[in-house]
């Protein structure tokens, strides 16, 4: 058997940390790719096992059990059942979701770490560590923030920057502060075991390299994994000092846990082991596919870390593909739990209620597979109402209403001739009826989630443009037998997008199943191409499968989000007020004099201004330097309209290298200053000519 006809699948989701609800931009990125990516494989009767659980050890844990009064133990076992549901309502298929502070986890990661240690793959290492001397506590990577060192973004963790999706270390970090005391923390000497990846990158880079061969990874995977083996990778700790987690299986390491990357990723292995008696034939057999479904933050431990502990054990196979997703934000600002700025699972389906597959809809058709997307309520309202109901649902409903209007729901016998006429006219929809299953299987396996959807809306489309170019409601006076015909024709199409709909739409697809009363035979039918509706064939009487989202429904739901950041401002002005101070910024990495002499700053004044088409946060500026009019674009429009900037003078970084941006060339940049999050002009006191240089 080749590559490219794997015996059985193992799919994996990342294990979400059991310290916090769901939303759905967790959704989008690891978890419904892959039950879409599952179903299919199902569908098409493939071995595949589908493993997920919860993540509950490290510093994320402890972090919420401070936060909340409560124990770890507390905080894992309410966040598991409440993840735990939440993944049900929605529809992931998981053939287990496992736990990690199970015994067959703790003894499975234990058995790992002892088994690399006795092949020397670690060396102990005393290093300085970060301590919070008011807790008296060594900080684990989560219970530090700063400012990245590689995108200046300031909430960076200990261990990554979730903005730029860098792993870092604690001490890379500018400005650290302890999460726990707010605090600078101090370096204290402490012992703990790294990995030995700097003596194994070249094979893991050479395995990374191979494995192109047969299956394309995304750009931005290989990407990320290329910049790390360019820059080098050195030797990681995989131990933490922390009170909560699996212990290190040494004589000489109390009060120390494994690193939760060394232990979160062997619970995919031990999931699988508490599944079935033979889950080694899903991790050791070559014939074994093994697909990782995560997001861009967890690039590094997935193509690098994990398949780097598991080739270094040397028993298992390696995944075959880290299709990982990118960001969803949210109406244009990155979702927050901390900040209210989200959409929860189980809020959405608690106020739309009956609505799964509408979420499951929007998300993937605003899939972030290749770049950030965004989730707005608008684009929602428009997907649900414009394709969902007036496209798949429209058209089954108008063909099972017609078929039962005409002929009680019953297909007649029609004649040679009738259906010769129909045929003949039936081109086009035939074509997209043959190519989707074909189109749909190359996009499932390229991971292209949205554009296999797309291929099963796009036969909805075609069915409903053959139905009304043919309009039998007209022809019915003149001919039943090719009225018929046609309707035949459509249920067929029908029956088709009842099974095909299944991997993306599986609260949908079984209610369309019932209304053409199809059989499991009939199903094997469909996906072999030779399913035909037969005369005599019963259709039921069809109830609607969706229903508009409106006007008011989206501005409650927009309001809120409003609310939430009105509070969030509120607070910001009364924490200030409070201390009497405003919340300054970092100072950024200090420059030389002749780095400031390079700038070229200028009086300068805005002349005329328009709100930039398709970007809610760009102005397009026309500036008056005094010797040039310039355009500029500028992110200033959340806080700025058009009308309130022209005529400000203003400060102009006139030598900045041009840059496009959505189509339009900037000249240049707007200097202001942030205060409280809102922005204001930096400007000279008194009028001054245009083209001033501010030295």
């Amino acid at each position: 058997m080749n590559k490219s006809e794997p015996k059985r699948y193992l799919v994996t989701s990342a294990l979400p940390y059991a310290n916090g609800p769901l939303h759905v931009g967790h959704i989008a990125g690891a978890y419904l790719p892959a039950d879409i990516y599952v179903r299919y494989l199902r569908l098409m009767g493939k071995d595949v096992k589908y493993i997920c659980g919860s993540d509950e050890h490290g510093a994320a844990i402890t972090i919420r059990a401070k936060q909340e009064g409560i124990s770890p133990k507390e905080v894992i076992d309410k966040y598991h059942e409440i993840n735990k549901t939440s993944f049900e309502k929605i529809g992931m298929s998981f053939d287990i979701y496992h736990r990690t502070s199970e015994a067959i986890h703790h003894e499975t990661a234990s058995d790992f770490f002892t088994n690399l240690y006795n092949k020397g793959m670690f060396i102990e290492k005393v290093s300085e560590q970060y301590y919070d001397e008011g807790f008296n506590q060594f900080l684990a990577d989560r219970y530090i923030k700063g400012t990245c060192p590689k995108c200046e973004h300031e909430n960076a963790y200990g261990d990554q920057c979730e903005n730029c999706g860098s792993s870092l270390s604690p001490t890379e970090l500018i400005n650290p502060v302890s999460t726990l005391s707010g605090n600078t923390p101090v370096l204290r000497t402490t012992k703990h075991w790294y990995l030995r990846m700097d003596e194994h990158q070249a094979e893991i880079k050479q395995w990374l390299e191979d494995v192109q061969a047969t299956e394309k990874w995304k750009k931005h995977v290989l990407g990320q994994c290329r910049s790390w083996f360019q820059e080098g990778l050195l030797p990681r700790a995989m131990t933490r000092d922390l009170d909560w987690g699996i212990p290190v299986p040494l004589p000489d390491a109390e009060g120390k846990v494994l690193y939760v990357w060394m232990d979160a990723p062997i619970g995919y292995i031990s999931a699988t082991k508490a599944l079935t008696d033979d889950w080694e034939l899903y991790w050791k057999d070559e014939e074994s596919k093994l697909v990782h479904f995560i997001g861009k933050d967890n690039i590094v431990f997935h193509c690098i870390n994990f398949p780097m502990i598991l080739k270094m054990h040397g028993d298992y196979i390696l995944p075959t593909n880290v299709p990982a997703n990118q960001f969803m934000n949210l109406e244009g600002d990155k979702m927050s739990t901390s900040r209210n700025h989200v959409v929860s699972v189980d809020g959405f389906l608690a106020e739309f209620e009956g609505m799964e597959d509408v979420l499951r809809y929007a998300l993937t058709t605003n899939m972030p597979e290749n770049k950030d997307s965004d989730f707005s309520w608008n684009d929602l309202q428009a997907r649900n109402n414009s394709e969902l109901l007036a496209i798949l649902g429209n058209f089954v409903n108008r063909v099972l209403v017609l078929t039962h209007k005409y002929f009680e729901g019953v297909l007649p016998e029609i004649p040679s001739d009738d259906l010769e006429t129909v045929h003949e006219k039936a081109e086009e929809v035939f074509a997209a009826m043959q190519a989707m299953p074909y189109e749909l299987d190359a996009a499932i396996h390229r991971y292209e989630f949205r554009n296999g959807l797309a291929e099963v809306i796009n036969l909805a489309r075609a069915g409903n443009k053959f139905l009304t170019d043919t309009e039998p409601w007209k022809l019915i006076k003149q001919s039943e037998g090719q009225t018929a015909a046609i309707l035949s024709i459509c249920l067929n199409i029908i029956a088709r997008l009842s099974v095909y709909m299944e991997p993306f739409l599986p609260f949908t697809a079984p209610k369309v199943k019932g209304f053409l009363n199809l059989s499991a035979e009939d199903e094997k039918a469909i996906l072999a191409g030779s399913f035909n509706i037969a005369a005599g064939h019963k259709i039921n009487k069809p109830s609607l499968l969706f229903s508009r989202i409106e006007d008011t429904q989206v501005a409650a739901q927009q309001q809120k989000l409003a609310d939430a950041k009105a509070a969030r401002e509120v607070a910001a002005a009364n924490a200030n007020e409070t201390t009497g101070e405003a919340v300054i910024a970092p100072l950024k990495d200090t420059i030389q004099y002749d780095d400031f002499i390079k700038l070229d700053i200028r009086t300068a004044t805005i002349t005329a201004a328009e709100k930039m088409k398709k970007a809610d946060k760009l102005l397009k500026l026309t500036v008056e330097v005094g010797f040039e009019t310039r355009t500029v674009v500028s992110g200033i429009a959340e806080h700025f309209s058009p009308e309130e900037v022209v005529g400000q003078q203003v400060l102009l970084l006139a030598n900045l290298a041009p840059r496009k941006l959505r189509g339009v060339e900037s000249q240049g940049m707007i200097l202001m200053a942030e205060e409280n999050g809102k922005l204001v002009f930096v400007k000279p006191d008194n009028k001054m000519g245009d083209g001033m240089v501010i030295s």
